[in-house]
């Protein structure tokens, strides 16, 4: 993964490129949050959205890009890599060619 774009920030446990759904699950409880898994197809798309809580996110397996603000830059993730997205954040996603499943945890 590249270097993150503000108002990105990089999860508090330093343990990027840590792939699958377990090593994610860890990751996310160790900084207080309840791990939530989801999986898309290649190619499946989120049109832009924010959310009112801070999203911490981690591509577990596969790959997927995020568009971040209204400049819509992109981070691709891939297994391993996550984020920590602030509240009120514009984002958008699309998955790479193999599909992704990604784990989240939400924090006020």
């Amino acid at each position: 993964m590249t270097r993150l774009p503000a108002p990105l920030a990089e999860l508090p446990d330093g343990r990027t490129g840590e792939a699958g759904v377990a090593a994610a699950e860890a990751r996310l409880r160790a900084a207080g949050a309840e791990p939530m898994a989801w999986s898309n197809g290649p190619g499946d798309r989120y049109a832009a959205h924010e959310h009112g809580y801070a999203k911490l996110l981690i591509c577990a397996v596969g790959s997927i890009t995020f568009h971040i603000g209204p400049e819509a830059t992109p981070v691709e993730l891939t297994a391993g890599d996550g984020f920590v997205l602030p509240p009120g954040t514009l984002h958008a996603a699309v998955v790479g060619s193999e599909g992704c499943t990604c784990l989240e945890g939400h924090r006020p």
